[in-house]
Protein backbone atom coordinates (compact mmCIF):
# COMPACT_ATOMS: atom_id res chain seq x y z
CA UNK A 1 0.00 0.00 0.00
CA UNK A 2 1.33 3.40 -1.15
CA UNK A 3 2.38 6.00 1.46
CA UNK A 4 0.04 8.80 1.16
CA UNK A 5 2.16 12.26 0.83
CA UNK A 6 1.47 14.72 3.21
CA UNK A 7 1.47 18.18 1.45
CA UNK A 8 3.58 20.83 3.65
CA UNK A 9 1.40 24.51 4.21
CA UNK A 10 3.44 27.29 3.15
CA UNK A 11 5.08 28.80 5.95
CA UNK A 12 3.59 32.31 5.15
CA UNK A 13 0.17 33.26 3.85
CA UNK A 14 -0.44 35.44 0.74
CA UNK A 15 -2.37 37.55 3.21
CA UNK A 16 0.90 37.59 5.68
CA UNK A 17 3.03 38.37 3.06
CA UNK A 18 0.89 41.81 2.10
CA UNK A 19 0.31 43.08 5.62
CA UNK A 20 4.22 42.33 6.30
CA UNK A 21 4.99 44.27 3.37
CA UNK A 22 2.30 47.21 3.68
CA UNK A 23 3.98 47.81 7.36
CA UNK A 24 7.50 47.76 6.06
CA UNK A 25 6.34 50.74 3.47
CA UNK A 26 4.77 52.38 6.82
CA UNK A 27 7.80 52.41 8.14
CA UNK A 28 10.26 53.15 5.66
CA UNK A 29 7.62 56.40 4.63
CA UNK A 30 7.40 57.81 8.34
CA UNK A 31 11.40 57.11 9.04
CA UNK A 32 11.96 59.35 5.63
CA UNK A 33 9.21 61.47 6.65
CA UNK A 34 11.20 62.40 10.02
CA UNK A 35 14.54 62.81 8.53
CA UNK A 36 12.81 65.64 6.11
CA UNK A 37 10.71 67.39 9.43
CA UNK A 38 13.68 67.12 12.09
CA UNK A 39 16.40 69.55 9.63
CA UNK A 40 13.12 71.85 8.91
CA UNK A 41 12.29 72.37 12.27
CA UNK A 42 16.70 72.61 13.32
CA UNK A 43 16.38 75.36 10.53
CA UNK A 44 13.32 77.30 11.77
CA UNK A 45 15.09 76.80 15.65
CA UNK A 46 18.44 78.63 14.38
CA UNK A 47 16.50 81.31 12.68
CA UNK A 48 14.54 81.73 15.72
CA UNK A 49 17.35 82.38 17.56
CA UNK A 50 19.03 84.88 15.41
CA UNK A 51 16.09 86.84 15.21
CA UNK A 52 15.94 86.70 19.08
CA UNK A 53 19.46 87.99 18.93
CA UNK A 54 18.69 90.59 16.91
CA UNK A 55 16.19 91.85 18.80
CA UNK A 56 18.19 92.23 21.90
CA UNK A 57 21.04 93.89 19.88
CA UNK A 58 18.11 95.94 18.65
CA UNK A 59 16.02 96.82 22.00
CA UNK A 60 16.63 100.10 24.27
CA UNK A 61 17.95 98.29 27.09
CA UNK A 62 20.62 100.41 29.14
CA UNK A 63 23.94 98.26 28.75
CA UNK A 64 26.21 97.59 31.11
CA UNK A 65 29.96 97.02 31.40
CA UNK A 66 31.58 93.67 29.72
CA UNK A 67 35.09 91.82 29.31
CA UNK A 68 34.99 90.31 25.80
CA UNK A 69 37.78 89.22 23.75
CA UNK A 70 38.47 91.02 19.94
CA UNK A 71 37.94 88.94 17.25
CA UNK A 72 38.18 91.29 14.73
CA UNK A 73 39.03 94.85 13.74
CA UNK A 74 36.96 96.32 10.92
CA UNK A 75 38.96 99.55 10.88
CA UNK A 76 40.81 101.77 13.15
CA UNK A 77 37.59 102.65 15.61
CA UNK A 78 35.49 99.79 14.90
CA UNK A 79 36.17 96.42 16.31
CA UNK A 80 34.42 92.53 16.70
CA UNK A 81 34.08 91.58 19.99
CA UNK A 82 33.19 88.11 21.56
CA UNK A 83 31.23 88.61 24.30
CA UNK A 84 28.15 85.99 25.53
CA UNK A 85 29.33 83.55 23.18
CA UNK A 86 28.75 86.01 20.21
CA UNK A 87 30.16 88.44 18.17
CA UNK A 88 29.45 92.56 19.36
CA UNK A 89 30.21 95.14 17.12
CA UNK A 90 32.05 98.06 19.29
CA UNK A 91 32.64 101.82 18.13
CA UNK A 92 34.69 103.81 19.39
CA UNK A 93 32.73 106.45 21.19
CA UNK A 94 33.86 110.31 20.69
CA UNK A 95 36.38 109.58 18.17
CA UNK A 96 36.69 109.01 14.31
CA UNK A 97 39.59 107.20 12.33
CA UNK A 98 40.64 107.57 8.75
CA UNK A 99 38.43 105.60 6.45
CA UNK A 100 40.84 102.55 5.41
CA UNK A 101 40.75 103.88 1.80
CA UNK A 102 42.00 107.33 3.23
CA UNK A 103 45.50 107.99 3.83
CA UNK A 104 46.45 106.51 7.39
CA UNK A 105 43.50 104.65 7.36
CA UNK A 106 45.45 101.05 7.21
CA UNK A 107 48.10 102.94 9.85
CA UNK A 108 45.18 102.92 12.39
CA UNK A 109 43.43 99.91 11.67
CA UNK A 110 47.05 98.41 12.49
CA UNK A 111 47.38 100.48 15.44
CA UNK A 112 44.35 99.50 16.74
CA UNK A 113 45.07 96.03 16.29
CA UNK A 114 48.54 95.95 17.28
CA UNK A 115 46.87 97.28 20.98
CA UNK A 116 44.39 94.84 21.50
CA UNK A 117 43.74 91.93 18.61
CA UNK A 118 42.91 88.55 20.30
CA UNK A 119 43.33 90.40 23.56
CA UNK A 120 40.56 90.51 26.26
CA UNK A 121 39.24 94.05 26.94
CA UNK A 122 36.91 95.96 29.10
CA UNK A 123 33.95 97.42 26.92
CA UNK A 124 32.41 100.58 29.06
CA UNK A 125 29.73 101.65 26.52
CA UNK A 126 27.44 104.41 26.48
CA UNK A 127 24.06 103.89 27.78
CA UNK A 128 22.55 102.50 24.54
CA UNK A 129 23.19 101.21 21.00
CA UNK A 130 23.38 103.59 18.37
CA UNK A 131 20.81 103.15 15.08
CA UNK A 132 22.83 100.09 13.29
CA UNK A 133 22.66 97.96 16.47
CA UNK A 134 26.20 98.96 17.56
CA UNK A 135 27.52 99.31 21.09
CA UNK A 136 29.34 102.89 21.18
CA UNK A 137 31.91 102.76 23.84
CA UNK A 138 35.25 103.24 25.47
CA UNK A 139 37.38 99.97 25.43
CA UNK A 140 40.08 99.56 27.65
CA UNK A 141 42.92 97.20 27.45
CA UNK A 142 43.98 94.99 30.68
CA UNK A 143 46.92 97.09 30.91
CA UNK A 144 44.46 100.35 31.61
CA UNK A 145 45.22 101.80 27.86
CA UNK A 146 42.45 103.96 27.14
CA UNK A 147 42.48 102.81 23.55
CA UNK A 148 40.02 105.75 22.20
CA UNK A 149 42.67 108.10 23.67
CA UNK A 150 45.39 106.43 22.51
CA UNK A 151 44.36 106.45 19.15
CA UNK A 152 43.81 110.20 19.35
CA UNK A 153 47.34 110.58 21.10
CA UNK A 154 48.70 108.80 18.19
CA UNK A 155 47.55 110.83 15.92
CA UNK A 156 45.50 108.09 14.35
CA UNK A 157 42.32 109.69 14.77
CA UNK A 158 39.99 113.19 15.05
CA UNK A 159 37.85 113.82 18.10
CA UNK A 160 34.33 114.59 17.34
CA UNK A 161 33.30 117.77 16.68
CA UNK A 162 30.73 118.29 19.18
CA UNK A 163 32.87 115.58 22.06
CA UNK A 164 32.44 117.07 25.76
CA UNK A 165 35.64 115.00 26.33
CA UNK A 166 38.19 117.16 27.50
CA UNK A 167 40.96 114.72 27.62
CA UNK A 168 40.21 114.23 23.93
CA UNK A 169 40.46 117.39 22.87
CA UNK A 170 44.26 118.05 24.85
CA UNK A 171 45.23 115.05 23.26
CA UNK A 172 44.33 116.02 19.61
CA UNK A 173 45.79 119.11 20.52
CA UNK A 174 49.07 118.10 21.27
CA UNK A 175 49.02 115.66 18.03
CA UNK A 176 48.68 118.41 15.93
CA UNK A 177 51.47 120.21 17.80
CA UNK A 178 53.71 117.86 17.49
CA UNK A 179 52.70 116.22 13.63
CA UNK A 180 52.06 113.19 14.72
CA UNK A 181 50.37 111.05 12.10
CA UNK A 182 47.94 112.00 10.08
CA UNK A 183 48.48 115.46 11.42
CA UNK A 184 51.86 115.22 9.68
CA UNK A 185 50.00 116.08 6.52
CA UNK A 186 49.72 119.79 6.23
CA UNK A 187 45.80 119.77 5.24
CA UNK A 188 44.23 116.42 6.28
CA UNK A 189 40.72 115.36 5.31
CA UNK A 190 38.55 114.31 8.08
CA UNK A 191 36.68 110.56 7.53
CA UNK A 192 33.51 112.77 7.71
CA UNK A 193 34.07 115.08 4.63
CA UNK A 194 35.56 112.27 2.92
CA UNK A 195 32.60 110.10 3.32
CA UNK A 196 30.75 113.19 1.65
CA UNK A 197 33.06 113.94 -1.12
CA UNK A 198 33.14 109.92 -2.26
CA UNK A 199 29.27 110.02 -1.41
CA UNK A 200 29.84 106.83 0.35
CA UNK A 201 27.14 105.62 3.02
CA UNK A 202 27.86 103.84 5.97
CA UNK A 203 27.89 100.16 5.53
CA UNK A 204 26.84 98.66 8.85
CA UNK A 205 28.40 95.15 8.03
Amino acid sequence: MAKRTRKTKPKYTIGSLLILLAFSFYIACNTKEEKEVKPHNEKRETEIKKSRRSNNRNNSEVLATFEGKVVGIKDGDTFEVLYDGQSERIRLADIDCPENSQPFGKAAKKFASDLCYGKTVIVIPKKRRDQYGRILGIVMTKDSLNVNEELIRSGMAWRYKYSKNKILYTLENKAREQKKGLWADEDPIDPWQWRKNKGTVYNRN
